[in-house]
Parts: C-alpha cells; sequence; structure tokens
C-alpha cells in the first residue's frame, strides 16, 4: 500500500506495520490512507479474525510528525491542510476502535500523542516491558485530535489521564498495565512469541463469533444494563442459527478441532 506501512497477511490475522524508524514512526497521511485500506480490506472479509497494528524500529509511534505539521501550516496559512490531515486521522482512529474484529496493538518502544490515541483504538494491548506511553501533546503546546482526551481516562480513570494530559510525562509498560492500559506485558525477548501465542488463540475461535462478541460488549458499555441485557439474548438467538454456533457444537461432540467459516 505504501512504503511508509507494510501489510501481511498471516492466515486469518493482517498484521499492519509502521515503518518510519528514523523518523520513530511518526504519523503520515500516507500512513493514515495505508491503515485506512488495510482496515477495510480486512472488514470485507468474513474470515477476518483480527488485525495487528505493530512497528519497526524503536518506537512504536512518537505522534504526528511535526515537522511536515509545521510544513503544511507554513504552505497553507488557512489551516486547510492540517485540518484535513486531523480530520483524516481522527476517522481512521475511530475506524480501528469500530472495526468488527479484535484489533491488537503490538508496543515496541514509545507510544505518545499519536501514538497512544491509535493504541486506544485498540481492543487488546501486547507491550513489551521496555515500551513506554504517554500523551505528551502539553510539551509542545499542542491539543490531542485523535481522541486521547475522551478515551484515555475512560481506559485508565480521569486523574491518571489528567496526570499524563498535564505534565506530558511518558510512563513504563508495567505502570500502564496496572492502570489498565496494557493487557499483556511480555519481556522483550519474548515478545514476539507473546504476540503470536495471543494470535493463535484468537485464531482457534470463530470469527463471527468474535465479531458477535466485540459489539455486544461494546455497545453494552452504553446501555442501560437491562436493555444490553435483552441484545444479548436476541444476539444469541439469530447466532443459533450460524454455521459457526452449529459446527463448534459438533466439533466437542466429535472431540475435534472446529472448523469455522466466520458465517
Amino acid at each position: 500500500m505504501t512504503e511508509e506501512l507494510l501489510v501481511e497477511q498471516q492466515g486469518c490475522v493482517l498484521v499492519l506495520t509502521l515503518n518510519r524508524p528514523g523518523a520513530l514512526n511518526a504519523v503520515t497521511p500516507d500512513m493514515i490512507a495505508g491503515i485506512a485500506a488495510g482496515l477495510d480490506t480486512a472488514s470485507r472479509d468474513p474470515t477476518t479474525v483480527a488485525l495487528v497494528l505493530r512497528a519497526r524500529g524503536r518506537a512504536f509511534c512518537a505522534g504526528a510528525d511535526l515537522k511536515a505539521a509545521r510544513e503544511r501550516s507554513g504552505a497553507d496559512p488557512t489551516g486547510r491542510a492540517e485540518a484535513a490531515f486531523l480530520d483524516a486521522f481522527r476517522r481512521t482512529v475511530t475506524a480501528l476502535r469500530m472495526a468488527p474484529f479484535p484489533v491488537v496493538a503490538a508496543v515496541q518502544g514509545l507510544a505518545v500523542a499519536a501514538g497512544i490515541e491509535l493504541v486506544l483504538a485498540c481492543d487488546l494491548v501486547v507491550a513489551a516491558e521496555s515500551a513506554a506511553f504517554g500523551d505528551a501533546h502539553a510539551n509542545y503546546g499542542l491539543l490531542p485530535g485523535g481522541g486521547s482526551s475522551v478515551l484515555l481516562p475512560r481506559r485508565i480513570g480521569v486523574s491518571r489521564a489528567k496526570y499524563l494530559a498535564f505534565t506530558g510525562e511518558s510512563v513504563p509498560a508495567a505502570t500502564m498495565r496496572d492502570w489498565g492500559l496494557v493487557d499483556v506485558l511480555a519481556p522483550d525477548a519474548t515478545f514476539d512469541a507473546r504476540l503470536d501465542a495471543l494470535l493463535a488463540r484468537l485464531a482457534n475461535n470463530s470469527p463471527l463469533g468474535l465479531r458477535r462478541m466485540k459489539r455486544l460488549i461494546d455497545d453494552g458499555l452504553d446501555q442501560p444494563i437491562e436493555v444490553a441485557l435483552r441484545n444479548e439474548l436476541v444476539a444469541s438467538d439469530a447466532h443459533r442459527h450460524s454455521h459457526d454456533r452449529n459446527e463448534g457444537l459438533a466439533a466437542f461432540a466429535q472431540k475435534r478441532r472446529p472448523i469455522f467459516k466466520g458465517v
């Protein structure tokens, strides 16, 4: 799709790799377009089990490319070019968050500003022990445009989110695990193995089941409990007629591994 984003299909998992290691994977328009295109392709394939977002080099993502932002502002004093960039980034982050399947952030190194906003758009976060996370917008007099002011307090709590936003400090992955952002913390030497193990577990499950489970959880968070419970019953009744549900029961009875089709 673009040299700034590597795309690899690993069975039923699509892996998108940020590929600007010399610039600490700072976000560019081409990178945003590549993520959006990869996500669109994966979303149209019912057999997709998960999407992984990771990066090459010593940083996951150090935020937006501030040098490019200055150039855009200089070339277009009206601010339309910068507004277009932020709108594209916001739409892509939202699309990641609303993806029908699980999205996994695989974080090695620094994830700040736009980097942590990409992480916040993911359902699960696997981090190396050497990774660190922060908001960092305050360090340069900037405001977030990809959702960190809204999503970070919901993920780690209001006071902790304010601490990161106000100080611009980056905190270790181990702290972020305790705060609720990191789901799997792995030694650097075994990071890839831990990530592969998680993906293997996802790949063994029904793509349709994972999609419907994600939707139930996400929708239920903003609904009254009784409404969410009723919706769960409706979804379960619809799921009763699916191939994957019946295949799972048949495989259990026959003591074999199920062959799911995502339908």
